[in-house]
């Protein structure tokens, strides 16, 4: 399996799993998680030159990290 195949469906997992940790109010591992899946999004969209989705992910992460801070 190819290394960005890898990483998006890594960065897919970890993502869903934050957003039922957020769905089942299982705090703060939401916020890590949602983190966590964000950095891996934003790492495979600049390996793929998608910067959409490097500007979505940007935008999430620092949401997500001010969501950390406050927790």
């Amino acid at each position: 399996m190819q290394f960005n195949t890898w990483l998006k469906w890594s960065a897919c997992v970890v993502t869903l799993a934050g957003a039922l940790c957020t769905g089942l109010r299982i705090d703060p591992a939401n916020i890590y998680l949602l983190n966590a899946g964000a950095v891996l999004y934003l790492t495979w969209g600049y390996r793929i030159r998608e910067w959409n989705l490097v500007a979505i992910n940007s935008g999430l992460l620092i949401i997500y990290l001010y969501g950390l801070y406050l927790s």
